[in-house]
């Protein structure tokens, strides 16, 4: 099954899945498979159609080891077949730094943005994601307009954003910031985009590219008929950060009969839940592309075949009777997250609850310590 692309502007296209890697960094689960590995599943998805991979210079030794991939892509299928991947990486100034990011500078910027080049190996990023974390510390927009200096530098291709409201994208369009795509938490769970982004963002020729379309794992077979684990303490901070949209939208019992909306659905089509979640994401208004997290390859024939299908009016209507019972999210794109906190709130736990054969089950591991200090900050419980 060959995936869908799009193009964010003439010459630029992307694959309309991408695969999200938060999932390989040291600062995500404690696990992190030897490189030659990481790698070997890079390849795999590239080799598939899905050539579009998100990154950030937060997530701990992420960019490097897709610096390594795509050195021997390069090695392997030449420098021209090389450029059809595109590498989304973002731009989180000092994250949860307040003092530092209110001295935030052009030098700090090109220093970032440099960084960025030389982990990945290339002379131009593709697309940088700018993300301003803090909106109580001004300055995203002259982050914007620092991103379009170094553009024009020939230091970034596209300018995109990240996890911004629409009264600060609003912001950095009218001071003349050409950005091309807005990366924002989308999913059959989480409709907050439909507050006034889409219609922002299309008015100004910006894709949104829609993260969480699978609740970070949730949003599958494993979880349906499963018992609420009862809070946020689960295998790697994606599921945590995705439990706590399920509170937000409606809680647990709500969300397991969203699944087994979803589950009878992909039992019509032949394809699984995940594969019917990311679908109804490409189908919003303005969506270029659904980013799906991964770990490694073991998903990856299922998300191709989300390109096998598509939703009917039947289908939308199921999907839609349970989404109107929910409560949420409410607001705008992130602001429940911002107001309280939550990127503050990630941690990788030595004890947590994990699905087998059907069933939570208690398990434990060892302190995860970071090396190098530019990811999350982690607490350990």
């Amino acid at each position: 099954m060959t995936p869908e692309t799009i193009e964010l502007r003439p010459g630029f296209a992307i694959s309309r899945i991408a695969k999200g890697n938060w999932q390989i960094a040291d600062d995500h689960s404690g696990h992190v498979p030897p490189l030659d590995e990481i790698v070997a599943d890079l390849f795999a998805f590239a080799e598939s159609g899905i050539t579009t991979f998100v990154c950030g210079d937060i997530y701990v030794g992420v960019e490097a080891r897709i610096g390594e991939f795509l050195r021997r892509y390069r090695a392997r299928y030449g420098a021209q077949a090389a450029r059809r991947i595109k590498v989304l990486t973002t731009y989180a100034p000092f994250f949860l730094d307040e003092e530092r990011l209110r001295r935030h500078s052009l030098a700090d910027c090109e220093h970032i943005i440099d960084r960025s080049l030389q982990r990945l190996g290339l002379e131009r990023l593709d697309l940088v994601q700018m993300h301003w974390w803090n909106y109580e510390i001004p300055g995203c927009v002259e982050m914007a307009l620092m991103l379009k200096e170094l553009q024009a530098k020939g230091k970034i291709d596209l300018i995109g954003a990240t996890n911004f409201d629409t009264a600060h994208m609003r912001k950095m369009f009218a001071a003349g910031v050409d950005i091309a795509s807005h990366t924002v938490q989308y999913s059959v769970l989480d409709r907050r985009p439909e507050h006034g982004m889409v219609e922002l963002c299309a008015a100004n020729d910006c894709h949104l590219l829609g993260y969480g379309a699978l609740g970070g794992g949730l949003i599958s077979e494993k979880w349906l008929g499963i018992a609420d684990p009862g809070g946020p303490h689960l295998e790697n901070v994606s599921l945590d950060k995705y439990y706590r949209i399920v509170q937000d939208f409606g809680g647990w019992p709500l969300f397991q009969e969203l699944l087994r909306a979803l589950a009878a659905i992909a039992a019509r089509h032949g394809v699984k839940i995940g594969n019917v979640a990311a679908r109804y994401v490409l189908d919003r208004k303005h969506v270029a592309c659904a980013i799906v997290g991964a770990r490694d390859r073991a998903h990856l024939a299922a998300n191709l075949q989300t390109f096998s299908f598509d939703l009917d009016a039947r289908d939308n209507a199921e999907i839609a009777a349970i989404l109107a019972r929910s409560k949420g999210p409410t607001g705008d794109c992130y602001e429940l997250d911002r107001n309280e906190n939550r990127d503050a709130l990630e941690e990788v736990k030595t004890t947590y609850l994990d699905v087998e054969n059907g069933t939570l089950v208690r398990k434990n591991r060892p302190k995860v310590t970071v090396a190098e200090p530019y990811g999350h900050y982690l607490t350990q419980k």
